[in-house]
């Protein structure tokens, strides 16, 4: 009678973390679009033509947004209720994927919005730091630490921080910031699903 309980047991166990490993989006699943989420935000990434990531945000306390970002990392468009920003490459950004460690890139771009006329270009550097792995719940997935620098005409820099970028999943799982610092902080999504669910 024991063994048939250690079986049964046993069974219950691997169905189980069959079930479970299952909501692990992986790259074949990923083309049907998924959910990345953390307290206060929701993301459903669907991939859409030309190499574009769609990305739907609803937030707790904000509008809805939806972002499109080139191979998933380079932010292109942003829509919402506050406004609307294209972010126009003066480059082929095809050239830059597939990403490999070491490769570095620099992008000059022209931010375009219905009130604002732009007053220069800006300057988008890549630098890809090396692999690393991150996980999201119980699922973990290799990554590729991206640094991203953007500077204005004069060179100054307005933003900088390290993706952590999935290339299976075509998303940025999360963004660290002041790297090397003792204000070090990494700020990412916690869990994933398929979106179907």
């Amino acid at each position: 009678m024991r063994i048939a309980s250690v079986a049964m047991t046993s069974a219950l166990l691997a169905a189980t973390g069959a079930a479970h490993g299952a909501q692990c989006v992986d790259a074949k699943s990923a083309k049907a679009g998924f959910v990345l989420e953390k307290p206060g935000i929701r993301s459903e990434f669907r991939p859409v033509a030309g190499g574009m990531v769609s990305v739907a945000n609803t937030y707790e306390s904000q509008s809805p947004q939806t972002q499109y970002f080139y191979g998933g990392l380079i932010e292109v468009f942003r829509d919402s209720d506050t406004g609307h920003l294209a972010m126009i490459p003066l480059g082929d950004l095809k050239k830059l994927f597939p990403l490999k460690p070491g490769a570095k890139s620099t992008t000059q771009f022209v931010e375009l919005s219905p009130k604002k006329q732009p007053k220069g270009t800006k300057t988008l550097e890549l630098v890809v730091k090396g692999k690393e792995t991150f996980s999201l719940g119980d699922c973990k997935y290799n990554v590729l630490a991206v640094k991203e620098t953007i500077k204005n005409q004069a060179g100054e820099t307005l933003d900088t921080f390290t993706a952590l970028y999935a290339p299976d999943l075509g998303a940025s799982l999360a963004r660290r910031y002041d790297e090397g610092t003792g204000s070090e902080s990494v700020v990412g999504y916690e869990t994933i699903r398929p979106l179907a669910q």
